[in-house]
């Protein structure tokens, strides 16, 4: 048997999930899910956000592949790291939050280069055949990082919230299915999203 208090919560998730995904005709939801709708609305850009960051590690890994460049760059993760936790302090958001965030961002996209990596080493005839610029990709990532910390920023009351483990989860199904995920970059998002709630999500026991 489910100890009470996480059967209320998966509950009150499913409750949000089916008012997000009953659309239009659907009858007024309570209060609850009214409440679990607002921090959907709050936390699905972060996941948004991380999927398209996401979308980049083929590019970066792709770019760097055949060069000898390894996939870790210490260096440019943490000039990453300290321009995420500048502009989180003029945003007026935590910085430690910030960064933890971004970090796992970062260590996401690393694990999806090293499977393409590793798949293209088995079969060179599935390589990638052009090669990006990474500069030019690596502004892109520095767009997304801006707007991942503005949305952190937005987002502080959400992710402190209880209900706000159950809700992510929900807000990233709903992105795995828009994008068409594959197991690997599923996994991928869910690492990247690991430290966004302020608490973890209690599963059962």
């Amino acid at each position: 048997m489910q100890p009470p208090a996480y059967a209320g919560r998966l509950l009150f998730v499913g409750v949000v999930a089916a008012a997000v995904c009953a659309g239009p005709a659907a009858p007024a939801p309570a209060a609850g899910a009214r409440h679990g709708g607002d921090t959907l609305a709050r936390l699905r850009p972060l996941a948004d956000l991380s999927a398209r960051r996401l979308a980049t590690a083929e590019l970066v890994a792709a770019a760097k592949w055949g060069t000898g460049s390894p996939v870790d760059d210490p260096v440019r993760e943490k000039q990453v790291l300290d321009t995420a936790a500048r502009q989180a302090r003029e945003a007026g958001a935590d910085p430690g939050a910030t960064v933890r965030i971004l970090r796992d961002q970062i260590e996401a996209n690393k694990r999806v280069q090293r499977a393409l990596h590793r798949s293209w080493d088995a079969n060179p005839a599935g390589a990638p055949t052009g090669r990006p610029d990474l500069t030019d990709v690596r502004e892109e990532i520095n767009r997304v990082n801006a707007d991942l910390v503005r949305t952190i920023a937005g987002s502080a009351t959400a992710r402190a919230a209880p209900s706000c483990g159950g809700i992510l989860r929900v807000a990233e199904a709903l992105v795995r299915r828009d994008r068409h995920f594959d197991r690997l970059r599923t996994t991928a998002l869910t690492h990247a999203l690991r430290s966004v709630c302020s608490r973890p999500f209690a599963g059962p026991v």
